[in-house]
C-alpha cells in the first residue's frame, strides 16, 4: 500500500498574512504555532525602514511606520491576498497602530476589508484588546522591541490607555536591537526581571520580534497569561475564520478560550 507524504493540502482553515517584505517573523511563528490543519499564507507589503536581509537601523521612524498602514501598498497585497482560497487576513504589524490609534485601526481593517471580497480582516493591536478583554486583564505591562524607541512605545501606552486599559509599566526592552540576535532567553530573563507585580498581564508588542516560544515558560513563571503580537493576531484569525483556537496547545492560555 502507497503511503503518501503530507503536502499541505490537508489544511481545512488557510490564514493570510499581511507582513513587511523583509520581515520572515510573522508567518515564522505563525507556522510555528499552527497544527497541520491551518495553513499559513503570507503577502509582502513595502516597508520603507527595512532593507534587504531584514536590516533595519536601531531604532526605526515613524513615518514609514504610519505609511505601512495607508494606500495603496497594503491594500493592493490584501486584494491579491484575497484571491487565493483563504479564511481570514492577519494584519501583522504592530507599531502603525500605536501611531494611528485605536479608532484609525478599525477604519482602516474596514478599508483593507473593501478590497478582501469580504474576507475578514483582523490587525495585531485589536486582537490584544479582545484577548484582554476575554481574559478579564485591565492592567497590563508593555514591553516593545529595541528598535521601538521611547516615543514609540509611549505611542502604545497610550493606544492602550486609550482602549480603557491601565499601563503599569511600559518600555522597549534592552537587548540587541537586531532581529537574528536575540533569544529566546534572554527575552525570558528580561521580561521576568521586569515584570511589576500590579500587571495582571504581559504584552509584548512587535511582529517581528520574536517571541512566541517564551510564551508558555513565562506564563509558568509569572502566573499570568502572556500575549504576543503573533499569538494574538493568530488567535483573532482563528476565530474570524471560525475555526477553534483550542486546537492551539503551547502557546498561552489565550488558546484554551472558546469562541464565543
Amino acid at each position: 500500500m502507497v503511503r503518501w507524504q503530507p503536502d499541505g493540502w490537508d489544511a481545512r482553515v488557510r490564514i493570510g498574512v499581511l507582513t513587511p517584505h523583509a520581515d520572515v517573523n510573522p508567518e515564522s511563528e505563525m507556522n510555528a504555532m499552527a497544527p497541520p490543519t491551518v495553513g499559513i499564507h503570507a503577502a509582502r507589503v513595502p516597508f520603507g525602514a527595512m532593507a534587504a536581509g531584514g536590516e533595519m537601523d536601531p531604532t526605526i521612524p515613524l513615518a514609514p511606520v504610519r505609511a505601512f498602514a495607508d494606500p495603496p501598498h497594503v491594500d493592493n497585497a490584501a486584494e491579491l491576498l484575497a484571491a487565493a482560497p483563504i479564511n481570514a487576513i492577519a494584519f501583522g504589524f504592530t507599531s502603525s497602530a500605536y501611531v494611528i490609534g485605536p479608532e484609525a485601526e478599525r477604519a482602516m481593517t474596514a478599508r483593507l476589508e473593501q478590497r478582501s471580497r469580504g474576507i475578514p480582516v483582523v490587525a495585531t493591536c485589536a486582537a490584544a484588546l479582545s484577548a484582554l478583554q476575554v481574559l478579564g486583564c485591565q492592567r497590563i505591562a508593555l514591553i516593545d522591541p529595541p528598535w521601538f524607541d521611547d516615543e514609540l512605545n509611549e505611542l502604545g501606552r497610550r493606544y492602550y490607555e486609550a482602549a480603557g486599559l491601565e499601563v503599569v509599566y511600559a518600555a522597549p526592552c534592552d537587548l540587541p536591537s537586531n532581529q537574528r540576535a536575540i533569544t529566546p532567553e534572554q527575552l525570558h530573563a528580561w521580561a521576568v526581571s521586569h515584570m511589576p507585580a500590579r500587571a495582571e498581564a504581559l504584552v509584548i508588542g512587535g511582529n517581528g520580534f520574536r517571541a512566541v516560544g517564551v510564551i508558555s515558560a513565562l506564563e509558568a513563571d509569572l502566573r499570568r497569561p502572556v500575549l504576543t503580537a503573533n499569538q494574538v493576531l493568530f488567535w483573532a484569525a482563528l476565530r474570524a475564520a471560525g475555526a477553534d483556537p483550542r486546537e492551539i496547545t503551547g502557546y498561552g492560555r489565550i488558546f484554551a478560550t472558546a469562541n464565543p
